[in-house]
């Protein structure tokens, strides 16, 4: 999974994943996050699978039936993944039930994943480390090369085969060999897109397939569908949406209705807005963003040493050093960060003096006075405060309002 983040918008880019661990690797993981956005694959939006256990001994009993007949096995798969869980399954079962029918797996991208499978046996699933310590799982002792030449050999054998949904490639040209024979089965053990042969296979028993129009092949061999897969079913896809919770979701690698199915599900079930765009469509995302502010030193020293009285002395987890509120000046240039300053910073930084202006409060009485002899009065006042010093202020309003100043 990828996790990208510009500014304050944070979004995880899932590809393909499974929830569920395999043989080989374990469920996929990630750590909670605040997103605004989730991308996430819906290649079975609608489909729950069964049980792993349930699974693997059904393809198991298919496979052995096969060869037991006399028959051969093709495992359409792809390099990477599926291959080594089910070399590593019908390596075991080898093992156990003493069977000497050769398992092939042919020649190119398999055998360089399985090097670095070995390589990078740390990746792997705590199952396969626990075991590493006695021997290496990818190390088949029952699996090997398959030569082109084997391709018309009698007698039973399993072969996995490149690539996956039979569209081309030497899956396609075993098919052709195989697939006229009723002893023969073919397992799809994966998702085949619409269209290719394997889809055709998955979607009934054909009774011939056209290759291209030259080529019509006779199809009698069994087919067996089990869903091995690396994506995750619906209940995967909820499960990491609901963990993430992020503020919008969307789903891609699906099909259209599927995808619709699982939209409505989000959204009724989690609350979350979701979107399924076509290809080449574009979706906005609103995001929020927080705006990162500065603050000088000399501000957060005050805020800090404020002394404390009364209540507020005893909340130690508030603001600076206690207090409930902070009070400082946000200054904003352009091209520059915002920052918060004391009084005394913006100034010296205008290179203004501080001005203080003081206010006589006036009494009711006089208030009425001045209103009943109209202007004059009030005027005569304002003119006695602007010739006055501090000490007189404070004496006219002690006066005004009847009170004995002790000296």
């Amino acid at each position: 999974m990828i996790y990208a983040k510009v500014g304050d918008a944070a979004m995880v880019y899932t590809g393909d994943y499974n929830m569920t661990p395999d043989r080989h690797l374990g469920a996929a993981q990630i750590d909670r996050m605040k997103l605004d956005l989730l991308i996430t694959e819906s290649t079975y939006a609608k489909t729950v699978r069964d049980s792993k256990h349930a699974r693997e001994r059904e393809f198991l009993k298919a496979v052995h039936k096969c060869v037991s007949g006399g028959g051969k096995v093709l495992i359409p798969t792809f390099a990477l993944g599926r291959a080594q869980e089910l070399c590593i399954l019908l390596d075991d079962y080898w093992e156990r039930m003493n069977l000497k029918i050769p398992i092939y797996f042919s020649a190119g991208l398999t055998i360089q994943a399985n090097m670095y499978y070995k390589m990078l046996i740390g990746w792997t699933s705590q199952k396969i480390k626990n075991s590493y310590t006695v021997h290496n799982p990818f190390d088949f002792k029952h699996v090997c090369h398959f030569e082109r030449s084997f391709i018309n050999n009698p007698g039973p054998c399993v072969l996995f085969a490149t690539p996956g949904m039979i569209s081309g490639g030497f899956s396609l040209e075993v098919f052709k060999k195989w697939a006229p024979s009723e002893k023969n089965l073919v397992t799809l053990p994966g998702y085949c897109v619409a269209g290719t042969i394997g889809h055709k296979l998955m979607s009934g028993k054909p009774t011939t397939i056209d290759i291209d129009k030259d080529t019509r092949i006779d199809v009698r061999c069994q087919i067996h569908q089990l869903s091995f897969s690396p994506h995750t079913d619906s209940k995967g896809i909820m499960d990491l949406t609901e963990y993430l919770s992020p503020n919008h979701v969307i789903l891609v690698h699906g099909e259209k209705p599927q995808m619709a199915f699982l939209k409505e599900r989000i959204e009724s079930e989690l609350g979350m807005q979701c979107y399924y765009p076509a290809n080449n469509e574009t979706v906005s995302i609103p995001t929020t963003q927080n705006l990162r502010i500065n603050a000088t030193e000399k501000f957060i020293t005050g805020c800090s040493s404020t002394p404390q009285t009364g209540n507020n002395a005893q909340k130690q987890n508030l603001g600076f050093g206690g207090c409930t509120e902070a009070r400082g000046i946000l200054l904003m240039e352009k091209s520059k960060t915002p920052k918060i300053l004391c009084e005394d910073e913006l100034l010296h930084l205008l290179g203004m003096e501080k001005h203080l202006v003081h206010f006589e409060p006036l009494p009711c009485s006089r208030m009425k006075e001045a209103e009943s002899t109209d202007e004059p009065l009030l005027s005569s006042r304002i003119e006695e405060v602007k010739q006055s010093d501090g000490s007189a202020v404070q004496q006219a309003s002690l006066a005004d309002l009847g009170c004995e100043r002790n000296e």
